[in-house]
């Protein structure tokens, strides 16, 4: 299952996005809860996924000016138990990982560690120059180096432990790029691999430890980490993948993730995805100006919804009146966090099956159009 080598860009997103941002009205600052019909509806919502057999268990939520105006969970975070799924139910976040470690990068970029456009050389000494051309931090981040993305379904479903993220880049350090940096869009989780040793390097602290103090404990994320493989953690899904039958297994067999950390390695929950959004609103780990850069797009084009620095954008893209986010799918998890900072706005769906990311990309739309149906508490 090459999940990564989907191109999460969907032309009905695109549309469904453009028509919300234009369309929804302010939210003032008491309106604070779903009014009932909304609620209501996305109850339901939650619920039909799970009773059509799209996910196994998913949870959601929605996040107004800081308020949490809805959370809701459905299914089951183990069915072999009868476990249900909860609003603090741990899941996988895939890929939008990307999302956090190009926001530490662009925090050492603020503190003038860091240059965007100087050779990744300056900061990992021994990476192998490419006779296509010279990789910067920039073309990492806008996914133009031309890394090639997982070279077999062995290293999609990897079972091999890489004890540092210097052992994780060996594995493809030396491939041929597909294009010379900065001339073409080619996605690739190895990207964000990269950075994240570029960020152990130029820190000075591991990744893990980098991302605990300037990312997750200053955005309150008390439920995020990095997986480590086998190992137990209190009401962490089960996981699950459907596959193109429609029919759902239990996926035995769950891959290792030390090869891919920064890119799509953590786990977290609901409440944590919408906290970060809420963190990214409110310039808690950036600058307004340093988002505006991330959501300026590259001079390279993409079909579909283009691709700033760790973000996909939506809508309005590059500037923060339209909506941005990450998709993410890997075993064991369909997931979607979107965030539209003029309205204060950040939606997040969590699901513990794989095989349905364009289901999670589309639930997470609908609770966006419902987020405008707010009401003032005590109405």
């Amino acid at each position: 299952m090459n999940t990564q080598t989907k191109d999460y860009s969907l032309l009905y997103f695109t549309l469904l996005v453009c028509f919300l941002i234009f369309t929804v009205k302010a939210v003032g600052q008491n309106e604070t809860i779903l009014n009932q019909e909304a609620e209501i509806k996305a109850n339901q919502l939650l619920k039909q996924t799970v009773d059509k057999k799209i996910f196994t268990g998913v949870a959601a939520g929605i996040s107004i000016q800081e308020n949490r105006v809805w959370l809701k969970a459905a299914g089951h975070s183990d069915k072999a138990t009868n476990k249900t799924m909860d609003i603090q139910t741990i899941t996988r976040t895939a890929s939008i990982a990307k999302s956090m470690t190009a926001i530490a990068v662009i925090q050492l970029v603020e503190q003038g560690l860091l240059d965007l456009d100087a050779p990744i050389q300056t900061y990992i000494p021994d990476y192998p120059k490419k006779k296509a051309g010279t990789i910067t931090t920039r073309h990492l981040l806008y996914q133009t180096a031309g890394i090639p993305n997982y070279k077999s379904i062995k290293e999609v479903e990897n079972t091999k432990a890489f004890p540092t993220l210097s052992d994780a880049v060996d594995v493809f350090k030396n491939r041929d790029l597909t294009h010379q940096p900065g001339t073409a869009f080619s996605y690739a989780t190895y990207n964000y691999v990269v950075l994240g040793l570029i960020i152990e390097k130029v820190s000075g602290v591991t990744y893990e430890a980098y991302m605990t103090k300037n990312i997750w404990e200053k955005a309150g994320m008390q439920h995020t980490g990095v997986e480590k493989y086998k190992s137990q953690y209190a009401n962490k899904s089960s996981l699950y993948h459907r596959n193109k039958k429609g029919k759902i297994k239990f996926a035995n067999k769950a891959n290792d993730l030390s090869n891919r950390i920064p890119g799509g390695g953590f786990y977290s929950c609901v409440a944590d995805l919408l906290r970060f959004g809420e963190a990214v609103i409110n310039n808690e780990l950036i600058s307004a100006e340093s988002l505006q850069m991330m959501l300026t797009k590259s001079n390279v084009e993409k079909a579909g919804n283009p691709y700033g620095m760790g973000w996909f954008m939506y809508g309005e893209a590059g500037n923060q009146n339209g909506c941005f986010g990450h998709s993410g799918e890997q075993t064991g998890v369909s997931a979607q966090l979107m965030i539209i900072p003029s309205r204060e706005t950040v939606v997040v769906v969590m699901a513990n099956t794989s095989g349905s990311w364009k289901e999670a990309i589309q639930l997470s739309v609908e609770l966006l159009n419902l987020s405008k149906e707010v009401k003032k508490t005590g109405e």
